[in-house]
């Protein structure tokens, strides 16, 4: 696949969204008919930006939304409350897109006695994968995904965190691209007891 190009499309945009003067008001005030054109964006005038540049604007916007849920979650209830731990990653060759890791915790879930999860937002939605190709199918038509995983220490691979397969088969708690159904999820794992639970579950 051919490595991706990004320009600074502000600039031109500036030009192109300038409110444009009326020629009217224009030769009542002055006398002159102005005849002069908007201002066209030439590719030449592109200013391309690095994929470190795309990747650090991605980055921002991720931890922006991530700390936007984060404060969503935690107003819910005060005897739910999860830390807020914000880092974000975006995909090799494809800076504009990436995800960031907004909580963590452990809880019990189903079957499973204790488990360790982390929770995510990402600006694509795709199939979880395996941990050396993490996302698979990746679909921008959607523009966010938000998924938990369980989690345990990493055994064999760089990472600290690896996902824990031994839950429900491949890891994945939750998936979806409904903030309202994430944010659900999210505060069912953080509940302590069955009577708060079922408090969520009627919202």
């Amino acid at each position: 696949m051919a490595k991706l190009r990004y320009f600074d499309a502000s600039t031109s945009l500036n030009a192109r969204n300038a409110a444009p003067v009326a020629s009217h008001s224009e030769f009542l005030r002055t006398g002159k008919i102005t005849r002069t054109t908007r201002a066209h964006w030439l590719a030449e005038e592109r200013r391309y930006l690095t994929h470190d540049e795309v990747a650090e604007r991605t980055g921002r916007k991720l931890e922006n939304a991530g700390a936007k849920t984060h404060q969503h979650i935690n107003g819910f209830h005060r005897s739910i409350q999860f830390p807020k731990m914000l880092f974000h990653r975006t995909l090799q060759d494809s800076p504009h897109l990436g995800y960031c890791h907004v909580t963590a915790s452990r809880t019990k879930f189903a079957r499973y006695e204790e488990v360790s999860w982390a929770f995510y937002i990402a600006n694509f939605y795709a199939d979880i994968g395996d941990n050396d190709n993490f996302f698979h199918k990746i679909d921008v038509k959607y523009s966010r995904m938000y998924f938990a995983v369980a989690i345990k220490p990493g055994e064999h691979t760089p990472e600290k965190m690896t996902i824990d397969r031994s839950v429900r088969g491949n890891g994945v708690l939750f998936r979806t691209d409904d903030p309202q159904i994430a944010i659900k999820n999210v505060l069912l794992l953080g509940a302590r007891n069955e009577q708060l639970r079922e408090i969520i579950r009627q919202l």
